[in-house]
């Protein structure tokens, strides 16, 4: 594999830098069909053939079976809305994702050794944090113990008892009083929708390993600058990857609005009454991304600290003399206040002090959560017509403005 020398490093990186996505046997899966390239390329190849491949057979299975608008069943396919956001939205949102993420994150390690981060003395154990995080993101086993969580918990626990309907339906039909599985409904619990879980929960899977990695180098002792304009003390490009995660949250809405539309128009559930599991999933969601950022913050304590220990004592200094100079009488006979080169100093001093007092505790903004807040909760919005009438809301948002 091709290999680069980054500046002064003394270490090498791969080609594509550092990646939580390139690998595992569902990678090379996709490289050996032609479903993918080793930076991810072909995503339109990919996310077609993977939404018809979990969608297309319950279309058709569901077409033969006469579910598709109606036959006898409440809740037919095309009104199932919860499995066509699941399918036709969020499994899209899952794959798109991975192009995203990817591509945010291949220059972190470059950007922790182009901005000197990393000293000397710590880079063989940051390098050993690479290498630990390969490992696990290749893991053969990882994956097999996903697919037994998806079997073992996804479909026969949490699917069959807190999401599938309780009614008639395109996958479970009467028979004999009693609910039972569909064709469709067979295919649907067997493959369509393990194929999705183990998606989604191979995205968790991902944010652990960055989660871990990210631990193991904030084991390791950095050179941060408090002085650092992106008020992180240079660890700021760390938000960027964060945000990157946009996608994968919103495919979490897409879940839950989806779960709760279904309860809502078949079940006549009220949408107040999920308010709880809503802001739930947002809170749990956005701090599934964050996180892993705040292993840092007794790094970025610290260097706040000492910077202005260390500054204030500067700034001290330098002040006393200008002062001396300039307010006691200390200026040498002629030459003017006004221009000075002292007065510039001071300007600079006070800014780099103000810097340190700003510095954040974490390498992200309260703007960065919000962002990604909304991003989960963007889906479940058009679910609030159900509480008030588009008219009526308009008319309201009207009054608001005018």
């Amino acid at each position: 594999m091709q290999r680069e020398e980054v500046a002064g490093a003394g270490f090498f990186l791969e080609r594509h830098d550092f990646s939580v996505i390139l690998g595992g046997p569902l990678y090379q899966l996709f490289l050996r069909a032609h479903l993918a390239g080793t930076a991810l390329e072909l995503l339109r190849r990919r996310v077609v053939v993977i939404t018809l491949a979990a969608w297309l057979p319950l279309f058709v299975l569901s077409m033969a079976e006469g579910h598709l608008w109606g036959g006898g069943v409440k809740v037919p396919f095309f009104r199932d809305i919860e499995v066509q956001a699941r399918f036709l939205l969020a499994l899209p949102l899952l794959v798109i994702a991975e192009l995203v993420v990817h591509q945010r994150m291949r220059s972190v390690i470059r950007q922790f050794f182009e901005r000197d981060l990393i000293p000397e003395a710590s880079r063989t154990r940051f390098e050993a944090a690479i290498a630990s995080a390969y490992r696990l993101r290749n893991s053969v086993l990882a994956e097999i113990l996903l697919i037994i969580g998806v079997y073992g918990l996804g479909v026969l626990v949490i699917w069959r008892h807190y999401v599938a309907l309780n009614i008639t339906s395109w996958y479970s039909v009467d028979v004999e009083g009693v609910l039972r599985p569909s064709l469709a409904g067979w295919w649907y619990g067997c493959l369509s929708l393990p194929l999705f879980q183990f998606i989604l929960l191979r995205w968790y899977f991902r944010v652990f390993v960055w989660a871990r990695f990210l631990w193991q180098v904030a084991r390791s002792d950095l050179s941060l600058v408090p002085t650092h304009p992106d008020r992180a003390g240079g660890l700021g490009f760390l938000t960027q990857v964060a945000r990157a995660f946009a996608p994968l949250l919103l495919a979490q809405g897409v879940l839950i609005s989806g779960t709760i539309a279904n309860q809502v128009f078949f079940d006549g559930a009220n949408l107040l009454a999920f308010k709880v599991e809503i802001v739930a999933v947002v809170a749990i969601a956005v701090a599934w991304v964050v996180a892993p950022l705040l292993v840092f913050v007794p790094h970025l304590a610290a260097a706040k600290r000492i910077g202005l220990r260390e500054y204030g004592v500067l700034a001290q200094r330098y002040v006393k003399d200008f002062d001396q100079k300039w307010i006691r009488g200390g200026a040498p006979e002629g030459e003017p206040l006004v221009g000075s080169a002292d007065i510039q100093s001071l300007a600079d001093l006070g800014n780099s002090f103000d810097v340190i007092r700003e510095m954040r505790l974490v390498p992200f903004s309260k703007e960065t959560v919000i962002e990604l807040a909304v991003f989960t909760l963007l889906p479940v919005l058009p679910l609030t017509l159900t509480l008030i009438s588009f008219e009526e809301l308009l008319t309201r948002a009207l009054k608001v403005v005018f």
